[in-house]
């Protein structure tokens, strides 16, 4: 499969969430989502904006430094994105998430929010 690689973590912390990481320009920019998206139907997930991460954690499961929980993967694939502003247009190809997904800005602040949804 041609693409970019794209994986989903589940961060045990508090709060429990899980965080969307897609690989651009040598890092990966990175969403926490409030719940883990589902295998079918349509979705509207809350997301933030977080610090880009190191490529290192497209396979990374286990102990995050510092005492900032766990991580597991529970989704990778590869995808092919538009990117502008205020919208990532995604087509995703993974074990469980297969298809077109939007994230949509809503707004600025120190962890800017976004929307995770299906876009069909």
């Amino acid at each position: 499969m041609s693409g970019l690689r794209f994986v989903i973590q589940e961060h045990r912390t508090e709060p429990l969430h899980w965080d969307l990481m897609l690989e651009k320009d040598g890092v990966l920019k990175t969403w926490s989502l409030a719940s883990e998206p589902p295998a079918a139907g349509p979705f509207r997930i809350p997301a933030l904006q977080h610090f880009d991460h190191r490529l290192l954690y497209l396979t990374y499961e286990g102990e995050i430094s510092g005492g900032r929980g766990t991580v597991r993967i529970v989704e990778r694939g590869t995808y092919k994105a538009e990117w502008d502003d205020r919208r990532v247009i995604l087509a995703l190809h993974g074990s469980r998430l297969n298809g077109p997904f939007l994230l949509e800005f809503l707004k600025a602040g120190q962890r800017p929010e976004w929307l995770f949804r299906t876009s069909h």
